[in-house]
């Protein structure tokens, strides 16, 4: 601690006399004590120290009337609580001007990326002390880091430091280790920059340390993080073998055709019947690897079959688990010689000179020659045949005989055909492809290669026919081209808005009609295909696809697909509003309607449930939304508007109009029923009662709805759990194309802004500062519909109000992984609450990962942590403001179980937090739901007290 004296001092001089009691100077002391009282001690002068004997410079009182200031400083060291300062005057005219009292220190400073606090100086100023510092976030030490702090409060010497982690990149500007954003990584500890994810693979999030491997490649636990992902090598090509003696051969081979990017490509042969006397050079002891593309093999015994399996390896052929080879057979005679049974490069018994006899519009003949082999006798043939370029989804039948035709083909489909025989040594290999075209049936013919006659006339026909096809359409894409460019005049922020595209790709899902490997999904089978025709645009499509998964009495649909070729159509183009409906939406005689009972309430007038019998269709269950009558001519645009929307959609997870009403009273929009209703009612009416997977099916359901309302360049803009609708078959479908309109239910969470209102707790960042609504932003919103999802219901933020979620997420809040949601499931819910838009995925990216997990199911095992996370120090449920059992079941939304505890007494939290789950069954609280959520919730009501207790609070 440092005391700066500024005084002055007369001369002695200057006194009349002789004054012997005068001096030039006075004494500066200190006294410590660590007692809690501050009052001084007893003036006793040997309980003080000295500091100094201080005396004036040359400057003193003088005969003229200047005054000259002296200022001194000296520094003591504090080893107590408190210090007392003492002046003491032995004769001289001292006149004390000002006393500072103060200490030196080393300023906060953060280097070599460690952070060294604020640091006193030493008790003398030619003292050093010497700061430990701690690593910035993200990094780690290097060597132990430490600073020297001088007397006069400057840094010098530093030592060790520390260095950013995998995955964060030095920034040497701020001291900081920044993140990789998504597409690179950073490998190692130090000072490197993030880099471009190597070949074959990717970084799809912030903050990788290494790029995943793209499917089918991988990286071996040896290859540096920059190299590209790798593959197995295929087999080794052109096997063959060589005679030494009749207990002697020389297996010789090429390499493989593909190396998979890499250059440890090595080979192991496996015998089978080889015993211990077997010898090879080079030597295989227990099935080592060797880089020679030959082997001689010693002391076979004659008249005997050997099985070689020759297998090419690599650093990654481990994890790929499907081993290449190829195999030979090779029997031994008493002469001496050898006869090659089997081989897969290159068999004696291929079957030659296939060629197609006939053609016709869903059949083709082949014949072939027999395979000149006198040591075998020809069993079987096996034909197989495939479209070409499907090679891996290929059909095979089997036959006697050196010909054989092929029926049920499709029409005008190029087919590829081999052909392989079986004999007594087994089977050898696949002739080479041959390709041929089926004809057309035309009428009671067929277009072929026998009728070359009426192929000509066809083909004149058709590309006439072409020809006035290709006019037509080049008129109207000429006509909606000139439609939409006044769109953009007219109404620019409609367009702009509503037909938005943001890029997604399309991706068809497996059909398990051609690709067999569909059916290898575990436990999640059949599939059931739906053989109704689905007709768009008078064309008929494929029928959609739907696989279920049933359990106990309940079915969650998982897979659906259709296809389309539309694009959404704004109604608010349109300058006269019942064009569009006419256009979109179908008439409905209101005689064929029969009302049963109102259901529920809209913005525009009552929901019902009903009938409808249309002339010669089967009497249907509708759901029927009615305009109130006397409304205004803008709400029943409005009203009608949305059927305009809705009749252009046709999607197995989106809601079907029927049609309208709208020349007689009351206006009506008829849709199919959905038996369950709204999926945020459903699901917290059903708390706890689904299983992790069939929530997953609900969430693919959603996506695939909203990949195909991108893919028609529609945003949905207010796509939440009470707009998904919920069948009996536990189908979800997208409902609720009305945000066009105002939303007026401040129950809902709307927000306020030009232009409108937005439901905030659903809306992506930038659309509610900017209003800037894309299939993004959507994207957003089906992550807060998972969370929703995934907590059965619960309200998003929870009590929060509009304004502290849109703070709390523009400073990184993020919702918290709900109680027992799979860990996969909630990085899915965090990629789609990505800040930047562009880094979210789009839905068909979405749709494939749900596919993915659903198929492989053992991937939702793992649960996501529960963080309690919070923003503006909000939390979702502050245990210790409960003052009641009653409050506790209410903030759980579990009042039901108010009386379950009643009975029992229970009237203390600190009782309830010693509850465990026997308890609560023993309650009657059974449901395993509820009894995860309230043990949950007892977790954090011990915790809460523990905490507040050990602070020395009372609750």
């Amino acid at each position: 601690m440092y005391i700066e004296v500024k005084f002055s001092m007369r001369d002695c001089s200057l006194f009349p006399g002789t004054a012997l009691s005068c001096k030039e100077t006075f004494s500066l002391l200190y006294y410590e004590f660590d007692a809690a009282t501050k009052e001084p001690p007893f003036w006793e002068p040997e309980s003080y120290k000295l500091i100094d004997r201080i005396a004036a410079d040359e400057g003193r009182f003088t005969n003229s009337a200047d005054i000259i200031i002296n200022a001194e400083v000296r520094s003591i060291p504090v080893t107590k609580k408190g210090v007392y300062f003492a002046f003491r005057d032995q004769g001289a005219c001292i006149s004390l001007l000002a006393i500072k009292v103060y200490y030196i220190t080393c300023p906060e400073i953060t280097k070599s990326y460690t952070h060294f606090p604020t640091t006193p100086t030493g008790a003398e100023v030619t003292s050093i002390e010497q700061a430990a510092g701690v690593c910035v976030a993200h990094a780690r030490e290097e060597s132990s880091p430490s600073f020297l702090c001088t007397g006069d409060g400057q840094w010098s010497l530093l030592n060790g430091g520390c260095a950013c982690l995998p995955g964060y990149q030095a920034n040497l500007e701020k001291q900081s280790c920044d993140v990789c954003p998504p597409l690179k990584y950073k490998d190692s500890v130090g000072a490197a920059e993030c880099r471009a994810c190597p070949d074959h693979s990717a970084a799809p999030h912030a903050g990788a340390s290494e790029c995943r491997c793209d499917t089918g490649y991988y990286r071996a636990v040896s290859d540096p993080r920059a190299m590209p992902c790798t593959r197995p090598p295929s087999k080794p090509q052109n096997i063959t073998v060589n005679f030494v003696d009749q207990a002697t051969v020389i297996l010789a081979w090429h390499p493989p055709m593909n190396d998979g990017g890499r250059t440890d490509t090595l080979y192991r042969v496996i015998c089978d019947a080889c015993g211990s006397h077997v010898s090879y050079s080079p030597p295989q002891v227990a099935d080592e690897s060797f880089n020679a593309t030959q082997v001689t093999i010693s002391g076979l015994n004659p008249v005997t079959t050997y099985r070689f399996q020759v297998f090419a390896e690599n650093g990654v052929s481990d994890q790929a688990r499907d081993p290449q080879y190829v195999d030979i057979t090779v029997t031994t005679e008493a002469s001496g010689g050898f006869m090659v049974v089997g081989n897969e490069a290159e068999v004696p018994s291929m079957v030659s000179n296939v060629r197609v006899t006939s053609v016709k519009s869903t059949e083709i003949s082949l014949a072939w020659d027999a395979p000149s082999d006198p040591f075998s006798d020809i069993e079987m043939y096996e034909v197989r045949y495939y479209v070409r370029g499907l090679q891996n989804n290929s059909s095979s039948i089997l036959t006697k005989k050196e010909e054989s035709s092929l029926v049920s083909l499709r029409q005008r489909t190029d087919y590829g055909f081999q052909v392989r025989a079986k004999t007594t040594h087994g089977w050898g290999e696949y002739s080479a492809p041959v390709y041929k075209k089926t004809g057309q049936l035309l009428g009671t013919a067929y277009v072929g290669d026998e009728d070359n006659t009426q192929v000509r006339i066809i083909v004149g026909a058709t590309v006439g026919a072409f020809v006035v096809i290709a006019v037509i359409v080049i008129m109207t894409l000429l006509f909606l081209r000139r439609g939409t460019d006044e769109c953009n005049k007219k109404q620019p922020s409609d367009c702009d808005t509503l037909e938005y595209r943001n890029g997604e790709d399309t991706t068809n899902l497996c059909h398990p009609a051609l690709h067999p490997a569909c059916f290898r999904t575990g436990h999640l089978t059949p599939w059931i295909l739906n053989t109704s025709p689905v007709y768009m645009h008078g064309v008929l499509e494929n029928p959609p696809i739907v696989q279920t998964h049933t359990t106990g009495s309940m079915t969650t649909p998982l897979f659906t697909q259709v296809g389309h070729h539309r694009t959404y159509i704004d109604p608010h183009t349109y300058e006269d509003p019942n064009q569009a409906i006419r256009e979109f939406a179908r008439e409905i005689d209101a005689s064929y309607i029969t009302i049963e009972a109102i259901i529920g309430g809209g913005e525009f007038g009552d929901v019902c449930k009903g009938k409808l019998q249309l002339p010669s269709r089967p009497e249907m269950t509708v759901a029927i939304k009615t305009l109130k009558p006397g409304s205004s001519e803008k709400a029943r645009v409005d009203f009608l508007t949305e059927a305009s929307i809705m009749g252009q959609f046709e999607h197995p997870n989106v809601i079907f109009l029927q049609g309208v009403v709208t020349k007689s009273n009351p206006v009506m929009i008829i849709t199919e029923y959905m038996e369950n209703g709204s999926l945020d009612h459903f699901l917290r009416v059903n708390d706890g009662k689904f299983q992790v997977l069939q929530l997953v099916g609900m969430l693919r359901c959603i996506a695939s709805g909203m990949q195909y309302l991108s893919e028609m360049n529609y945003v949905h803009r207010d796509l939440a759990a009470r707009n998904v609708l919920v069948n009996a078959q536990l189908m979800c479908k997208i409902a609720d194309f009305g945000l066009s309109r105002e939303i007026e239910s401040h129950t809902e969470g709307a927000y306020t802004t030009r232009g409108g209102k937005i439901p905030v707790r659903w809306t992506a960042p930038e659309a509610i500062a900017f209003r800037k609504f894309t299939s993004a932003s959507d994207v957003w919103s089906l992550g807060i519909v998972m969370w929703e999802v995934m907590s059965y219901g619960e309200r998003p933020y929870w009590n929060w109000s509009n304004q502290d979620v849109i703070k709390s997420i523009e400073k990184g809040y993020r919702l918290p992984a709900p109680m027992e949601c799979p860990e996969a499931i909630y990085q899915l819910m965090l990629d789609c609450w990505q800040k930047e838009r562009n880094h979210r995925p789009n839905f068909a990216s979405i749709v494939r990962t749900l596919d993915r997990l659903i198929r492989t199911p053992e991937a939702l095992n793992k649960v996501a942590q529960n963080r309690c996370t919070t923003a503006l120090g909000l939390d979702s449920v502050d245990m210790t403001q409960l003052t009641s059992v009653e409050d506790w079941l209410a903030s759980l939304k579990m009042s039901r179980y108010v009386e379950n505890f009643q009975r029992t007494g229970l009237t203390d939290l600190e009782e309830v937090a010693r509850l465990t789950q026997h308890d609560l069954t023993r309650f009657g609280i059974t449901l395993a739901g509820h009894q995860k959520k309230l043990l949950q919730s007892i977790h954090t009501l011990r915790t809460q007290l523990a905490v507040n207790m050990s602070e020395g609070f009372l609750v």
